[in-house]
């Protein structure tokens, strides 16, 4: 399945888009471009989520492009929810933030999430930069999801845990998605749809864990199990 697809944010409802299908496992991806300028407070997001058929008590993985003021660069934010602790106050997220070494605004770039029974693996350009495996059972998400695109307005968090926020006089809020690709399980394929697996022989291949390294030390700028503020007994994988 490959779109073109442009979604603006005009009101505060956002805009977005939605796969036909739900899956239980999968690759899925998307080129996304955001536009220069003061876009603090706009949340581009593209995610798989549940939300729909359990609200409340849903599961996310989540693959945001944070906006921004000028002269700041755009935040890269990579999440995920189980079970409700997207829901629940206080929300038990678990973010790893990047900025880039590359200016997402001036041309379109591949974000992708591998997500198979092992692993969660976020792709930037085809480069792993994050690996979620499942090493606690409760901390994985395992329930079938649909893969969303979205413009949104995150005031409340998105741009410097709130600080500034959209300010509609720069409306309309633009961003590109083109090139939507998922190859997975559907719900409804039958029990020899294998998962994709994250590399030759199933983990990342020397290549990938190298690629990620690089691109942890060079463009990670947070992750919760090295933040000393949350709750630890919310975060058993860490």
């Amino acid at each position: 399945l490959i779109k073109l697809l442009t979604n603006s944010l005009s009101t505060s409802a956002g805009s977005g888009f939605k796969s036909k299908g739900a899956y239980r496992n999968g690759y899925f991806g998307v080129s996304m471009k955001v536009q220069p300028g003061y876009t603090a407070g706009v949340n581009t997001a593209f995610y798989l989520s549940n939300n729909e058929v359990y609200p409340g008590y849903h599961d996310e993985i989540d693959v945001e492009l944070l906006g921004t003021v000028p002269g700041e660069p755009y935040t890269l934010q990579t999440n995920v929810y189980v079970r409700g602790t997207g829901d629940a106050h206080p929300i038990v997220g678990r973010e790893m933030r990047f900025h880039l070494w590359f200016d997402p605004a001036a041309a379109f770039h591949h974000y992708a999430v591998l997500w198979n029974p092992d692993e969660i693996v976020f792709l930037v350009d085809d480069v792993p930069v994050r690996r979620y495996q499942k090493k606690v059972e409760a901390t994985f998400p395992e329930r079938e999801m649909w893969a969303y695109g979205s413009v949104w307005d995150a005031s409340d968090w998105a741009t410097d845990g709130g600080r500034y926020r959209s300010d509609y006089r720069y409306q309309p809020f633009v961003s590109g998605f083109k090139d939507f690709k998922v190859a997975g399980c559907e719900v409804g394929a039958p029990a020899s749809c294998g998962p994709v697996p994250a590399g030759p022989g199933g983990g990342l291949s020397p290549q990938q864990s190298a690629a990620m390294s690089w691109a942890q030390q060079r463009a990670m700028v947070y992750y919760y199990c090295q933040d000393s503020s949350k709750d630890r007994s919310n975060y058993p994988e860490c």
